[in-house]
């Protein structure tokens, strides 16, 4: 009898738990309605242009032709998946999509750190700002802007670094027209477009640090380089791994715009990647049907590498996204 009362009391404890809860959330959006005002706009935003054209996915399992049905005239399963996984073409861009992802995550994921580590060494206060502003303002330059920039600068004939190059060594590069620059370009030019903007996190993270650890660190006697390996680095350790999932996360989904400008048919070999190669099947050649599976296969990718990333981290450092 007492275990079947405990039963039942546990049972009736839990609507109420709900229900408590409940009314904690109603009563917190009453008290702040201003605040959550706010967040109607990207709701709807999320809501009509995200998860509403979702539903399109069907046609990759469809078959589709502009001007007929929305969702398809004929069911045709996996056909459009086996015509992508048999292509050359999207092996190629598969292995380059992940080749310039990991090579750009690497090598620029640690400069907006130490970038921010060193800000945060300034204690000049008007050189600071200073050097905050100028690294920032790259961000702000549109794409298009930006290859156009990097198009002059390379030009073999009118380019300031082919001009330097024949002034010391007597010899021009076609950057552009060559396979084996273009993810170096691509790299160093994403550096330096998103240096000082991936570095605001990073200076807000170093802000919420408890000054009484710098304190302690110097009675012990840490010197400078000590502070930032014992105290800073720990101390922003949580948003370093946080950033990390989320990069990993969207391996799969490299700068769509820049590489549009930027590559040529004499550079797909290590340029073209599985969204210029979308583009060109879906867009270009109205295969809307093999685009559609293309796309869903890359956001499957997707969503497995940010869970995979997002356990590992929960599990080696205690800081996960969920």
């Amino acid at each position: 009898m007492a275990s079947t009362n405990e039963v039942v009391k546990t049972t009736a404890v839990a609507p109420k738990a709900k229900t408590g809860k409940l009314q904690e959330f109603w009563h917190a959006v009453k008290k702040d309605w201003r605040l959550y005002s706010l967040l109607l706009l990207p709701l709807l935003h999320y809501i009509i242009f995200q998860y509403i054209p979702m539903y399109g996915v069907v046609i990759a399992f469809r078959r589709y032709q502009p001007g007929g049905p929305v969702y398809g005239s004929q069911w045709v399963g996996l056909r459009y998946f086996r015509m992508f996984l048999r292509d050359y073409g999207f092996w190629r861009a598969f292995r380059n999509n992940l080749i310039i992802s990991i090579e750009y995550l690497v090598i620029s994921f640690p400069f907006p750190i130490i970038f921010a580590l060193l800000l945060n060494e300034l204690k000049n206060l008007k050189c600071k700002r200073f050097v905050q502003t100028v690294s920032y303002l790259p961000h702000f330059i549109s794409t298009v802007i930006v290859v156009g920039m990097l198009k002059e600068m390379l030009s073999p004939t009118i380019g300031i670094v082919n001009m330097a190059l024949k002034a010391l060594t007597g010899n021009t590069i076609d950057f552009l027209s060559e396979p084996k620059w273009f993810r170096t370009i691509y790299i160093v030019s994403g550096i330096w477009q998103q240096l000082g903007w991936n570095s605001i996190i990073y200076l807000a993270a170093l802000t919420n640090i408890n000054p009484e650890l710098y304190d302690a660190a110097k009675v012990d006697g840490a010197s400078r380089f000590q502070q930032i390996k014992y105290v800073t680095i720990p101390g922003i350790l949580p948003t370093v791994m946080v950033i990390l999932i989320l990069n990993i996360g969207s391996l799969m989904s490299v700068g769509f715009e820049k590489i549009l400008l930027l590559y040529n048919p004499l550079t797909y070999e290590t340029a073209d990647v599985i969204s210029t190669f979308l583009y060109r099947m879906g867009l270009v050649n109205n295969n809307y049907s093999l685009g559609a599976a293309v796309g869903l296969c890359n956001s499957i990718i997707g969503v497995i590498l940010l869970t995979s990333a997002n356990f590992l981290s929960r599990k080696l450092t205690d800081s996960s996204l969920w």
